[in-house]
């Protein structure tokens, strides 16, 4: 082994406790990177896969009725490779012994034909029989089946045009169309279902026989999407078509993707501040390495080796910590990634969703990391390749010592003499100061940012379900019904409360900007089902024109006062301009709203409802879902209360886990900018600190010079930590925001609270450490020390 590699490993192994702390901060960047990266990877690995495995349709659209005949048609659109069409209807489901309501999507196969698109993969159980006689043959989404612990052999019941009819569970299925399969975008599974059926027996429930109400389209190579999505349009409109779309606005398409794009900006954003703390701490530690090394430098010079090799020598030290940093973050890094995509499996469902570390992602986590120490500490490398040998022979040139800022102010004599040094030594080193102020803060802002979620979450689900849903059971209607239906419902038991309402779909056109959705006709006055905006101000629905949502109104690029053409898409395709009369920010979605009965006035209808809104006394809600079920009119019915704890059943934990990794990352940072501060503090001042023990002072007083630097630094720190903390969070809010979920940017008290009590005890930790360091000081070997 050469001189100098001896030398390093005496080096390393002095330093041991800095070498592992700087070490643990790259680790923490590097398994950061690894665990975003990598999940991200499998997340779209596996959608990528499964999507060509599949024939996952580019193109879908819905419709009340059309003949089969109508396919040919649909079959010669410029663009369409193949086209497949179906039946699809949703239903009340009724499970066992279970009072909650439940809602199933029925989707009709052919049992005897392979599927050209949307391959149905069954993971459990057979394909489903053509229907004869006696109960309906039914495969469920695996995600269902998995939350209510249904298998094949199993029975249920739904709803079907009325009739009650019995399903026979024969297999569990996957579709690449529900690989995200929540009611309207929530993470409930136990609410919502997928059955697929034979289509024979669906289209004689519903009378559909020789027909259909749903399309999906495979794009040809290089075919125009917009070209395919305007003649589906065009053919479907006599028959009751909806706006046909593209993959980008198919909802579990859409949720998988914003986790997917969530990921990247998670793995991008985060690791970049543990390596730029990183950088920083091997560039004071090696600075001040080099600045007690100056005579063995001279000494290494005057024996002959040359500048490259003490520089690669000290290059050597950065790398070796950096190696060591690579290995725990890579190993961590791949158990975590793992763990994640786990997490991932109990809400997207894959036939194979396989975690994988690809070599790519591992060279670019040991390239990024290694630049990154390597252009930290190039700059302390040269200056000592170029230091003369005579220069380094000589101790440092005296710092240029002047008054301080507390005496320029005439303010010296309120602070005692030991705070007067402390202040003193601070401010000689300001850059140092204020990057180890900085380095802190940043540990306490990824504290607030993984913590705020649990803050923004209960905010959204406060002012969605207390604010905004006050009913406690909402119901759909499976058509448009007179508005009397309302007393109907008013005189079931237990009902203390009723409000209806309208939805229309439609889309909304301003110049080349579209949207499709639906217009919400509200009561003139809505209690249980209101509109409130984030500040929780209540808004009321316009007589004579459109309240819209934020996001809706910057997508259309409406402002107050200007017309949207509204095109009906259902019924008689009406085209008419309303203006815009408000804009609200609301957290949930993009809406339209209009007061109830002006709608039904600009359709030409009568008061009509397809919503209803009920409350019910306390504890009777179990017993009015149980009669709902037996109601032929009622599509479905969701329960606030039920579906609200399957919610919190299922991000409290997600949010857990994600605010404890970041805090105990967090907290590495914290350990090593503060603990490495102060060593490199106790290595500057021993001399000093031991001039002070031979003079009488104790050693908690001795103690106390030195950290109260550290003391002081950390005070600085927490307030700057709030305000990186704000910005963090609101920059990774803006990276993940999406037209669905408007992110609330909420930081509480107690999420401060919790972030400053972190960084603390990371420096309580530290400092009892170096307590101990002082309080061992060899006062006569450190005292013969040449200054």
């Amino acid at each position: 082994m050469k001189a100098l590699d001896r030398k390093l490993l005496r080096d390393l192994r002095l330093m041991w406790s800095q070498t592992l702390t700087i070490a643990l901060v790259v680790a923490s960047g590097v398994a950061g990177f690894i665990t975003s990266f990598s999940a991200y990877d499998a997340l779209s690995w596996s959608r990528d896969r499964y999507y060509a495995e599949s024939r996952f349709a580019d193109v879908f659209a819905t419709l009340k009725r059309a003949p089969l005949s109508l396919q040919r048609q649909l079959e010669a659109i410029d663009g369409a490779a193949h086209v497949e069409t179906t039946l699809t209807q949703v239903v009340p489901i009724d499970l066992p012994n279970v009072p909650d309501p439940v809602i199933g999507r029925l989707i009709g196969i052919q049992a005897n034909e392979p599927q050209r698109l949307n391959t149905v993969h069954i993971s459990r159980g057979r394909m489903v029989a053509v229907h004869r006689h006696g109960a309906i043959e039914t495969l469920v989404s695996e995600g269902f089946a998995v939350a209510r612990q249904l298998k094949p052999g199993d029975r249920i019941h739904a709803l079907i045009n009325g009739k009650r009819e019995e399903l026979h569970i024969v297999g569990i299925a996957l579709s690449p169309e529900y690989i995200f399969a929540g009611l309207g975008g929530s993470p409930d599974q136990r609410g919502f279902g997928v059955f697929w059926v034979d289509r024979s027996a669906l289209a004689a429930a519903y009378n559909m026989e020789g027909a259909f109400n749903q399309v999906s389209v495979r794009l040809a190579p290089q075919a125009s999407e917009g070209h395919v999505i305007d003649s589906l349009n065009r053919l479907l409109t006599p028959y009751g078509g909806i706006r046909a779309h593209g993959r980008d606005e198919q909802l579990s398409h859409m949720i998988l993707n914003s986790e997917i794009k969530e990921q990247r900006v998670l793995g991008t954003v985060l690791p970049s501040i543990f390596l730029a703390v990183a950088g920083f701490l091997l560039n004071v530690v090696l600075s001040r390495q080099i600045a007690t090394q100056r005579e063995q430098i001279a000494a290494l010079k005057a024996l002959g080796y040359d500048n490259s090799a003490i520089g690669v020598h000290y290059l050597k030290f950065v790398l070796v910590i950096v190696i060591l940093g690579l290995a725990i973050g890579l190993a961590v890094g791949a158990v975590m990634g793992n763990w994640f995509v786990g997490i991932y499996a109990d809400v997207f469902r894959f036939p194979d969703l396989r975690y994988r570390l690809k070599p790519e992602l591992i060279v670019a986590a040991v390239g990024v990391a290694s630049m990154a120490a390597v252009l930290a500490t190039l700059h302390a490398i040269r200056a000592t390749v170029r230091m003369a040998p005579a220069e380094a022979m000589r101790p440092p040139s005296p710092g240029n010592y002047k008054p301080m800022l507390i005496e320029k102010l005439g303010i010296k004599h309120w602070f005692s003499p030991a705070v007067r040094m402390i202040l003193r030594t601070l401010e000689r080193r300001p850059l140092r100061t204020g990057l180890t102020i900085f380095g802190i803060a940043a540990s306490m802002a990824i504290v607030v940012t993984g913590a705020f979620w649990r803050d923004a979450i209960d905010v959204l689900i406060n002012t969605q379900f207390n604010q905004v849903l006050r009913g406690d059971v909402s119901i759909s209607l499976i058509e448009a019904t007179p508005a009397r239906v309302l007393h109907e419902f008013a005189n079931l038991p237990h009902v203390t409360a009723v409000e209806g309402a309208r939805s229309v779909p439609v889309r909304l056109v301003n110049a080349h900007h579209a949207w499709r959705g639906s217009i919400q006709g509200k009561p003139e006055q809505p209690e249980l089902h209101r509109i409130v905006d984030i500040d929780h101000q209540v808004f009321l629905p316009p007589r004579d024109g459109l309240l819209l949502t934020d996001r809706l109104a910057e997508r259309l690029n409406l402002r107050i006062g200007q017309y949207v053409q509204v095109e009906l898409t259902q019924g008689r395709r009406d085209v008419f301009s309303l203006p815009v009369t408000g804009i609200v920010t609301e957290m949930m979605g993009m809406n339209a709203y209009i007061e109830r009965r002006a709608l039904n006035r600009l359709l030409r209808e009568g008061d009509i409802v397809n919503f209803v809104s009920v409350a019910v006394a306390p504890d009777d809600e179990a017993e009015l879902l149980t009669h709902l079920k037996q109601v032929p009119r009622v599509a479905a019915a969701v329960s606030k209360s039920i579906m609200l704890g399957n919610i919190e059943e299922v991000t409290a934990r997600n949010v857990l886990v994600f605010s404890a990794v970041l805090s105990v990352f967090a907290t590495i940072i914290a350990v090593g900018v503060v603990y490495n501060n102060a060593r490199i503090a106790l290595a500057e001042r021993a001399w000093e600190l031991a001039s002070l023990r031979v003079l009488g002072f104790t050693r908690g007083e001795v103690s106390a010079f030195l950290l109260g630097e550290l003391a002081i630094e950390i005070a600085l720190a927490l307030p700057l930590g709030m305000v990186l903390g704000y910005a963090l969070a609101a920059t990774i809010v803006n990276l993940i925001k999406n037209d669905e979920f408007y992110f609330p940017l909420v930081i509480s008290p107690a999420t401060y609270a919790y972030a400053a009590l972190c960084v603390v005890a990371a420096g309580v930790v530290s400092a009892l450490i170096v307590r101990r360091k002082v309080d061992t000081l060899d006062l006569v070997s450190v005292l013969k020390t040449r200054e």
